[in-house]
């Protein structure tokens, strides 16, 4: 008997409880709420004024319009420092245009057990730029044409795929009202359905749709570069089968370390279904990065992202960027210095704006695996110097991340400041392969930088070293060895010599 009295409060409990969550839940879409930003200071800055910057220098070095105004757009949506040009190259392109609705379909990273599609309940989503205010009209509008639409903050919550296009919005459309949606599955039946809903509630409107998803997770450079390229020009073509099956022949191709090859494959199918019941003819793939491509990036592992445009009609051929003349193996002028000038911009961004611009538009000899030098000085003295001996990016990539480093990581000196930064000249050190010597009197002062290894210690001097500082062969090995931590005179028994040469160039050059 007392069981069965404790079954009974519990069911009563259980319904009460789930009698609170259905009134909570026809209570919520009248409620007059702003939903608070949840990755700020994680995806992107806290600071009003560091992420208006932010966007801004991305947008400045967007790739050109190559499609006439975008109905749709699918865009990436990891942190800024990694992701934020290749959205801005996607923005770019409807720059030009106004929108009175902007439509963000983001996936469900955060509430497993929720397969339907989340309409936004509230009436703003907050920023450090301010309120993004929700178009009520057309969420209820697809209320009304989907029965698969359900008015919940829930999965809204923590969830940053969505997020994370809204500060783009505000600074590219600053009049546009925003519909955050959340695609609970990628099932491709729920997607269709509520795209054409979607769609026929947005055409004959001025609204974009903008489908947020990154592309393969993990994979190294090589491999990601094979998975993603496919799978942006089947989502250009606009035939939703066509990605289902290209997604599902990646996935089987028993890649290393790829987890999936669109984490936002519901917005994607979604977003293609809607443009094409608003009129979209013709996709056009934008611009493609990875996460290996950054500065700061590791070519291991990576993250990729890509930007599709959606148009009604074809669009005209991408606008050419020409690169920097030049021919593999030969630095030309215009590389050394848009090189130096891609130095200076990577510590200057990243001082103010907590990112960093992408490395691309070079010419082949910048693309080049080549080592690379960075030093600083500050009227005259040594400020900063980190370099690779042996590459493991591209030459302009490397030039980014050696440029942080030695502003921010040379142990020997305090990181600069944005207001030093005026008072520095950069100096770059491409390197040649090294090759092994077999003794001391094969180094040639001026010549050779080298690299002195004996036991576990090491050290290395690059080639102009020793002639500003005025010493002789025997003088600068000494020296070597004191920066490895050994004594005077070690390098005469026991150690080992590698050299190299460099092509030196600095900022005062091109004054």
């Amino acid at each position: 008997m007392k069981r069965s009295y404790v079954l009974i409060v519990l069911v009563l409990i259980i319904l009460l409880m789930s009698f609170a969550v259905v009134i909570q839940a026809r209570k919520e879409p009248e409620m007059d709420t702003v939903r608070p930003p949840a990755v700020a200071g994680k995806f992107y800055s806290e600071s009003p004024v560091i992420l208006k910057a932010a966007i801004t220098g991305f947008l400045e070095d967007a790739d050109p319009v190559a499609t006439l105004k975008p109905l749709a757009l699918i865009l990436p949506h990891a942190g800024y420092i990694y992701s934020g040009q290749i959205a801005a190259d996607g923005y770019n392109q409807a720059r030009s245009h106004s929108y009175d609705t902007v439509v963000i379909l983001g996936t469900n990273h955060t509430t497993p057990h929720f397969n339907k599609i989340a309409l936004y309940p509230g009436d703003g989503f907050a920023t450090p730029l301010g309120t993004a205010r929700v178009d009520r009209t057309i969420v209820e509008a697809l209320k009304a044409a989907s029965p698969d639409c359900f008015l919940t903050s829930a999965p809204h919550r923590d969830e940053h795929s969505v997020e994370v296009q809204v500060p783009f919005i505000q600074v590219v459309f600053p009049k546009a009202k925003i519909v955050p949606v959340i695609i609970g599955t990628p099932d491709a039946h729920l997607c269709e359905r509520f795209g054409q809903a979607l769609g026929k509630v947005l055409k004959g409107k001025n609204a974009l749709i903008v489908a947020s998803s990154d592309l393969s997770h993990y994979p190294s450079y090589g491999d990601a570069v094979a998975v993603d390229l496919p799978l942006l020009a089947a989502i250009a073509s606009l035939d939703l089968q066509l990605v289902q099956e290209t997604i599902k022949a990646l996935m089987n191709k028993g890649i290393a370390n790829l987890h999936t090859v669109a984490c936002g494959e519901g917005p994607i199918l979604t977003a293609m279904a809607a443009a094409k019941v608003m009129g979209a003819r013709a996709g056009k793939v934008v611009s493609y990065a990875n996460s290996g491509d950054i500065a700061i990036g590791d070519r291991s592992r990576v993250v990729g992202y890509g930007a599709v445009a959606m148009t009604v009609d074809v669009p005209h051929p991408s606008a050419v960027v020409k690169p920097i003349s030049g021919t593999a193996g030969e630095l030309q002028p215009g590389d050394k210095k848009a090189l130096l000038a891609l130095a200076r911009k990577t510590i200057t961004r990243y001082l103010t704006t907590e990112t960093v611009p992408l490395a691309r538009g070079f010419s082949p000899a910048v693309q080049e695996f080549r080592g690379v030098f960075v030093t600083l000085k500050k009227f005259g003295n040594l400020r900063g110097c980190i370099g690779r001996l042996i590459p493991e990016a591209p030459l302009g990539q490397l030039v980014g991340a050696m440029a942080i480093q030695s502003a921010l990581n040379d142990t020997r000196f305090r990181p600069v400041t944005i207001d030093e930064v005026k008072d520095i000249e950069i100096e770059l050190s491409v390197l040649t392969p090294m090759k092994s010597v077999p003794s001391a009197e094969d180094i040639v002062v001026g010549r050779d930088g080298v690299l002195l290894q004996k036991g576990r210690a090491g050290a290395v001097f690059l080639p102009q070293v020793a002639t500003e500082q005025g010493w002789s062969r025997e003088e600068m090995l000494d020296q070597l060895c004191m920066k490895a931590g050994l004594a005077k005179g070690s390098w005469r028994t026991g150690a080992e010599f590698q050299t190299f040469q460099a092509i030196v160039f600095h900022e005062s050059e091109f004054k």
